[in-house]
């Protein structure tokens, strides 16, 4: 009997040329996971531990021409969405997904700024992201300080944190896993919200003292998507993926002078 084919993920991100985020480690994430990685880059970085060096931007007609290539020919199971830089280039995006299948779902990360303090997309590209792509998806996954930048104030609490997910949920019509990793709390806390307000689930796990987090937020939102692709329930696609991100910060390299990446090729269950 021939086995089931490994779901098909498109990843539409940006480059991180040291590896340790955007498409190299979605890559990463979705093959360590079972699946078929695709990708549509949106622009290339220079970019390390430390810091971004340098952000080149894909022309829109070419990002879109990447996304029709994968999906004409291979096929989509699942996408992930994460740096798109500018308004063009979501345009180009939402324009190609137009006839995508409703039932495909799109795990949409609004990143925005790296964690080192860089900026990733251009002043307008935010609201373009929300207008455009917000409500196409199934899952937005800001973390603290985007979620902050989207509703505009201070959340420094896991309550007010919660709250203006519950919004962005409401606004958007989608479900949302605000991330608690910025907040102070003693344990990382993640809150998953529903758009009808009828779902809140909080997942939480001890913090990790190390400074080699580089990815995090693409590498659970790949595995997320990963997890959709081969047809787990929303929760358990949201819990198996914190626990795959858990196990890389465990087994990190140690890397680079700063903020280094993590250890996807380390993480060979999820058991």
């Amino acid at each position: 009997m021939a086995s089931k084919p490994p779901p098909r993920v498109l990843s539409i991100a940006g480059s991180d040329s040291s590896g340790g985020a955007g498409i190299q480690a979605d890559i990463k994430t979705i093959t360590m996971l079972g699946g078929y990685a695709m990708t549509a880059l949106t622009a290339a970085t220079a970019q390390n531990s430390v810091g971004v060096q340098g952000i080149a931007p894909m022309s829109p007609d070419f990002v879109a021409d990447q996304i029709a290539s994968c999906i004409e020919d291979i096929g989509v199971d699942a996408i992930k969405i994460g740096m798109l830089h500018d308004r063009g280039i979501i345009e180009a995006v939402a324009n190609a997904l137009e006839t995508l299948d409703e039932s495909v779902p799109i795990v949409l990360d609004p990143v925005m700024v790296s964690t080192s303090g860089v900026p990733l997309i251009a002043p307008d590209a935010m609201a373009a992201n929300e207008d455009l792509l917000f409500t196409r998806a199934t899952i937005l996954t800001p973390n603290l300080p985007e979620l902050e930048l989207m509703a505009e104030t201070e959340l420094r609490s896991l309550d007010l944190m919660a709250n203006a997910a519950q919004e962005l949920a409401k606004q958007y019509g989608c479900h949302v896993l605000a991330k608690g990793g910025h907040t102070d709390d003693a344990r990382v806390i993640d809150v998953l919200l529903a758009p009808d307000g009828s779902q809140a689930i909080s997942f939480n796990h001890a913090r990790i003292d190390t400074p080699h987090t580089h990815g995090t937020g693409c590498t659970l939102s790949a595995a997320i998507a990963t997890l959709f692709g081969h047809g787990q329930s929303l929760e358990h696609s949201v819990r198996l993926a914190r626990k795959f991100v858990f196990q890389a910060v465990q087994a990190a390299p140690g890397f680079g002078e700063g903020n280094g990446p993590l250890g996807h090729h380390a993480v060979r269950s999820l058991n």
